[in-house]
């Protein structure tokens, strides 16, 4: 993909999704294929990422909100429903993570990533 495709597919999501839509660009950018909030029996995720046989399964916090070892499983169940590894992304500086959160991650196998 050319760097003007680029660029124009991050624009796009960021004008119609927002935060998630920003950090959907930057895995457009590292050569990801993404699908925007993705449907799984266990409830809806923020969007999947593909690139070549890997699938990633991503939810996005945002905000001052506190995130519990309840968000870390849900999503690890999310992820196991399409058979991807989770990724939890944190979006600023406002998500604080729990130390059940952390323990809940490690346990599951959620990756977490701080954007900020």
């Amino acid at each position: 993909m050319s760097l003007a495709r680029i660029v124009f597919e991050k624009r796009k999501l960021e004008k119609r999704y927002g935060v998630e839509g920003r950090v959907a660009g930057h895995y457009v950018e590292a050569g990801y294929t993404v699908a925007m909030r993705f449907p799984t029996p266990e409830g809806t995720l923020s969007f999947t990422a593909r690139k070549e046989g890997t699938v990633l399964a991503v939810d996005v916090v945002y905000g001052s909100v506190k995130v519990t070892a309840d968000t870390v499983k849900k999503l690890a169940r999310k992820a196991a429903a399409i058979k991807a590894k989770p990724v939890l992304v944190l979006y600023g500086s406002g998500p604080v993570l729990t130390e059940d959160a952390l323990a809940a991650a490690r346990e599951e196998g959620v990756s977490i990533k701080r954007i900020r």
